[in-house]
């Protein structure tokens, strides 16, 4: 519940016997144990009584849930979480594909490169132009 380190409640100690004294000190420490007790108990009866006056469509009611945030999460996001791994999934297999489409290309350039320096002007496979050349027309 609270997040309190060592060295922190060694702190509050020190801070308790120097504003309380050391006489009063286990007094107070049982009067805060007894309210502690008394407020988890009127919770625990809050939770009980709630749940009786609910009736039995909702013994299995969290009362976290009443948090908004929690309910987002539970309700909303759980739903869309299956959708959004599908979506990765396509986008993951489209960039692969992507890539092998990019990488198709680069291997087709190079060889066109390749076969204009070695002097040889005929082409070979999808990148073969058919399209009559006018050298006067430009």
């Amino acid at each position: 519940m609270f997040d309190i380190n060592a060295p922190e409640f060694v702190v509050l100690v020190v801070i308790a016997i120097v504003l309380f004294g050391p006489e009063k000190l286990p007094e107070f420490a049982r009067k805060a144990a007894r309210v502690l007790r008394y407020l988890r108990s009127i919770a625990g009866n809050a939770q009980e009584q709630l749940s009786k006056e609910l009736g039995p469509g909702f013994e299995d009611m969290d009362l976290r849930d009443l948090n908004p945030k929690a309910f987002v999460q539970k309700h909303l996001l759980d739903d869309v979480q299956p959708i959004v791994a599908d979506v990765k999934s396509e986008l993951t297999d489209l960039k692969s594909s992507g890539q092998e489409a990019v990488n198709d290309v680069s291997n087709a350039i190079e060889g066109a490169k390749d076969a204009s320096v070695n002097g040889s002007s005929t082409q070979t496979g999808p990148l073969r132009d058919t399209t009559p050349y006018d050298p006067d027309a430009t």
